[in-house]
Order: C-alpha cells, then sequence, then structure tokens
C-alpha cells in the first residue's frame, strides 16, 4: 500500500534545508488537515502559516532553539479555541444548515445541548478538548506531508505563552497547541536521517477482542 510506505519513509526530521515546498502541496496539507473529523464538527481550531522568516526567527528561541523552526519552508501553528462560547457552536451549526440547505430538527436539539453543556464548563477544560481536536488535524497534516514526500515535523517543544504572544493569539481567543514545520530533510546535518524506524511490533501495540 502507498500510503504506508510513505508513512515507513516518514521520520521527524531534525534539520531541515530550507528549500521551498510548492503552494500546491501546502495547500494540499492544509485541505487534509481542514477535512480532518472533530467533535460534533465545530473544528475548533484555527491553523496559522507562518511564511515569513522573520517572524521564524522570532519563534526559534522560544522553541528551544529547534533549526527546524527556522530552516522550514512553512511553519504551521495549530491553535486550538480558548474555551467554547454560544457564538462559536452557533456558527458552526449555521454554517452546516446554510450548506445543507435544510434544518433538522434533531440537529437543532443537538445544537440546544452543546449550548448548555461546552459554554458553562471550565475554560481549560474546553481548551484542552479543543486542542485534542487540534491535534487530528495536525495528524492528517502530517500524513498529507508524507503523501507528497514533504517532510512534517511534529513540535511540543516550544514555550506556548510566548508563541501566544508573538503571534497574538489570546487577543483572537486562540491558544497554541503544537507546531508543524514543514520543509525537506537535510540529510548531511540531520542525526537521525540513516536510523532505522522503531515502533511497537503490531502485537504488543494491539489487542483483538472477538
Amino acid at each position: 500500500m502507498e500510503l504506508l510506505e510513505k508513512l515507513n519513509w516518514r521520520y521527524a526530521a531534525k534539520a531541515m534545508n530550507g528549500e521551498k515546498v510548492s503552494e500546491d502541496k501546502i495547500n494540499n496539507i492544509l485541505e487534509a488537515a481542514r477535512l480532518a473529523p472533530t467533535s460534533s464538527g465545530l473544528q475548533p481550531f484555527e491553523i496559522i502559516v507562518i511564511k515569513n522568516q522573520d517572524l521564524k526567527e522570532k519563534i526559534k528561541p522560544v522553541a528551544w532553539n529547534q533549526s527546524v523552526i527556522s530552516d522550514c519552508s512553512h511553519l504551521l501553528v495549530f491553535a486550538a479555541w480558548d474555551t467554547y462560547t454560544a457564538e462559536r457552536i452557533n456558527y458552526m451549526f449555521d454554517l452546516t444548515n446554510e450548506i445543507r440547505g435544510f434544518k433538522n430538527e434533531g440537529w437543532e436539539n443537538y445544537r440546544q445541548m452543546l449550548l448548555n453543556s461546552y459554554p458553562q464548563k471550565d475554560t481549560e477544560e474546553n481548551f484542552n478538548h479543543a486542542a485534542k481536536q487540534a491535534y487530528i488535524a495536525f495528524s492528517q497534516a502530517i500524513i498529507a506531508a508524507a503523501f507528497q514526500g514533504v517532510d512534517a515535523t511534529p513540535l511540543e517543544g516550544f514555550d506556548p505563552a510566548a508563541v501566544d504572544e508573538i503571534l497574538e493569539l489570546r487577543q483572537k481567543g486562540l491558544r497554541s497547541a503544537v507546531l508543524l514545520p514543514i520543509g525537506y530533510r537535510e540529510e548531511k546535518e540531520d542525526w537521525l536521517v540513516n536510523l532505522t524506524k522503531v515502533r511497537k511490533p503490531m502485537e504488543d501495540l494491539v489487542s483483538v477482542i472477538e
């Protein structure tokens, strides 16, 4: 299966060469993330695509000075909603009704159930839930990159509060969840490039209940 071959090829590149990834490929990666499933279909996150080199250099020191931040082609910041609000929930339900061209009683009842639940919850609980949804899209972006022969390095090693400040995310009701530099590996500088991929054997990972 071609997809599995690509997933065996990919790894978290530790060095990138600065070569630009085509906008077509970036758009495919973003579309894969957009199509990701999320709880109640709310898509409670945004993706900030950073091409500006000065901004990447500004983020690098608060991301453990990892070279892939500055040497990537595009830096994707997955930023989750800081909380769920009635306005945000209603937007997605209204959008669904508009696109589908009709209202459904069951769907509207479900809307009301969410309105009676999420906005009343603790904001940190809501953010953590939203961040989990962002990670689903994040994973699909990694898969889409690999499928196109593009490297993507998952990064949790950064100061979220500092990134939030640099990108003024809190003012937009967002908080950074995870970073994804996109680019091409620099094999001469990457200690990981020739090492064998290691994963648990299937029998240690998967249990089947019949």
